[in-house]
C-alpha cells in the first residue's frame, strides 16, 4: 500500500520553526528505514507539506504520523489517503515491490 500524507499547518510558519529540526530527524528516520518514498513542502510552503509513504498498513502510518514533532508540538495536522496500485510505471514497479508489505 502507498500513502499520501499532506501535512497541515495548524498555526503559523513561524510557530513550527522551533521544530523543524526534529521534523527533519524524524524524515530522515523514515527515509533511511524505507517507509517515506518521497517528502517535500508544499508551494506555498505557509500550507505545511506532503509525504508519500510506502510499505506500511494504514494503522502504523498513522502512528508514524502522530510521532511528527510538528503534530506532537500541536502545529500541524496529518490528512492520509491510503491507495491501493492498481498501475505503476515500470519505473517504480521494482521500487513498490521491493518494499511492500512492512506490517
Amino acid at each position: 500500500m502507498l500513502h499520501l500524507l499532506v501535512v497541515n499547518y495548524t498555526r503559523s510558519e513561524e510557530d513550527a520553526a522551533p521544530y523543524v529540526r526534529d521534523h527533519v530527524k524524524y524524515l530522515e528516520r523514515h527515509h533511511a528505514d524505507g517507509t517515506f518514498l518521497v517528502s517535500g513542502q508544499t508551494v506555498p510552503s505557509s500550507q505545511g507539506g506532503a509525504i508519500v509513504a510506502c510499505g506500511v498498513n494504514r494503522a502504523t502510518i498513522e502512528r508514524i504520523s502522530a510521532e511528527d514533532p510538528f503534530v506532537v508540538n500541536g502545529v500541524a495536522t496529518y490528512a492520509i489517503t491510503t491507495i491501493e496500485p492498481g498501475r505503476t510505471h515500470p519505473a517504480l514497479a521494482e521500487l513498490l515491490t521491493t518494499t511492500m508489505p512492512k506490517e
